[in-house]
């Protein structure tokens, strides 16, 4: 089964951070748009 989510992705201070709004708790951070994705969603 493949669930679908949001993850929002903000620029901040250098750093690129994530979160996903319908899991508490999902948010990541890192120096590339697809180093944050990794850290919010690893596959």
């Amino acid at each position: 089964m493949r669930n679908e989510f949001t993850a929002v992705i903000e620029m901040e201070d250098g750093w690129f951070i994530a979160y996903c709004p319908e899991i508490p708790g999902a948010n990541g951070q890192g120096r590339t748009k697809d180093a944050v994705r990794e850290t919010v969603a690893p596959e």
